[in-house]
């Protein structure tokens, strides 16, 4: 007999039983799925193949759920993510350099682009960020980037370059002789 890594007690199974009941979000459902069929003896192969799912993973729920049973450990368990790179300070020098052109900060444009600002970045802030990193601040503090747009002056001549208009159907065209 395969050795079961999971003892439920009674009142474990009925409350997850209870979760199977009441489904909010598939993750949970099957989690609790996953924990029952483990802990009634069946392999953790073949709940992780009936799941659609990795041996680890199964795994990871059932260690999860020994660590702390309960309703929370089958609930989502999202990480806070990396820190930003972005310190206030260095907010401050994007903001200040956003109030300047570029030439007076010794760059050769005449407006900020984003490999500008993130050589500026690096150079004053001591901080190497990426271009999308830079976009999503710019983002973030309201600044809306559109591509430059030449405006061309009208053609005064535009009038004798277009062609007449068609002649309406029903009307005859006028007959010229020839001389």
């Amino acid at each position: 007999m395969a050795e079961i890594p999971l003892l439920l007690t009674a009142a474990q199974r009925r409350q997850l039983q209870r979760h199977l009941r009441h489904p909010g979000d598939v993750r949970p459902y099957r989690r609790a799925v996953a924990l029952l069929a483990v802990g009634g003896g069946r392999s953790i192969a073949a709940v992780a193949a009936q799941l659609g799912v990795s041996r680890q993973c199964v795994y990871n729920w059932v260690e999860a759920y020994r660590r702390s049973p309960g309703p929370w450990a089958l609930a989502d368990g999202y990480g806070t993510g990396r820190p930003s790179l972005w310190s206030e300070e260095l907010r401050d020098l994007l903001r200040a350099a956003l109030r300047q052109s570029p030439g007076a900060l010794g760059y050769l444009g005449v407006n900020w682009t984003v490999p500008l600002l993130r050589a500026y970045l690096d150079q004053a802030g001591g901080q190497r960020l990426s271009e999308d990193t830079i976009r999503r601040e710019l983002d973030r503090l309201g600044y809306v980037w559109k591509r430059f747009r030449y405006a061309l002056p009208a053609d005064p001549e535009r009038e004798k370059k277009t062609a007449h208009p068609p002649t309406p159907e029903g009307v005859a065209a006028p007959r010229r002789r020839a001389v």
